[in-house]
């Protein structure tokens, strides 16, 4: 069976023969396409300097240049998550997963969204990254890990200022299930409230915390 031509392979073809000078009309009926479409190329070829002669881009270089950015999308392509991409990227560099920042989202801002959404979102801006991992075996209720870090600034819906934030985020060892909280402050009042919250959140408590590197975790004697 014929291997079936990539898109950006098509449209290499056609620029190829733009930049030979051919007509609209003999590339359009050559590769079995509308003169319209022909037509858009050879305006984008222009605009992107494509027709002033030099090798045609690599495919993985033409891919970028043919994806717009978010601002340049038609409103109907934008994401739902847009309004929030620095808050969502900043969780997701934290290590906060999808589910726990769409919940976020919601309860924080009333998001609308669904969830997919914003996993098509972080899968767009944010490709995951092939990583060696070592992972270790625990028990159902054994243990979790707890992350705790400076997350941006944001603004305060209650005093109406921009503010620095920082995101708390308690993984199940097991089951990999997280909460997620972005604070204000790093007070000890405020530890032990994010670690109840998270408590009732997964309906139990784990038989051991481990924290990662907390300063928000050591008491000042």
């Amino acid at each position: 069976m014929a291997r079936r031509r990539s898109p950006v392979a098509d449209i290499r073809e056609i620029l190829r023969r733009l930049q030979l000078g051919e007509p609209n009309r003999r590339v359009a009926r050559d590769l079995g396409i509308s003169r319209n479409t022909v037509a858009r190329y050879r305006v984008w070829a222009a605009r992107h300097g494509v027709l002033d002669g030099g090798p045609l881009p690599a495919p993985a270089t033409l891919a970028e240049l043919l994806t717009p950015a978010p601002s340049e999308r038609p409103a109907h392509e934008q994401s739902l998550v847009e309004p929030w991409r620095e808050r969502v990227l900043a969780l997701h560099e934290r290590g906060v997963e999808g589910q726990a920042i769409w919940q976020l989202l919601v309860e924080e801002h009333g998001f609308t969204g669904s969830y997919s959404s914003v996993k098509r979102f972080l899968r767009r801006l944010a490709p995951s990254r092939s990583r060696a991992t070592l992972r270790l075996e625990v028990s159902p209720s054994e243990e979790a890990q707890v992350d705790f870090g400076y997350a941006g600034e944001f603004l305060d819906p209650e005093s109406g200022r921009v503010r620095r934030t920082w995101v708390f985020v308690m993984t199940l060892s097991f089951s990999r299930h997280q909460y997620a909280e972005l604070v204000f402050d790093q007070t000890i009042e405020t530890w032990g409230r994010l670690h109840r919250a998270a408590f009732e959140f997964f309906g139990g408590v784990p038989r051991r915390v481990v924290l990662d590197n907390l300063r928000a975790a050591i008491r000042r004697r």
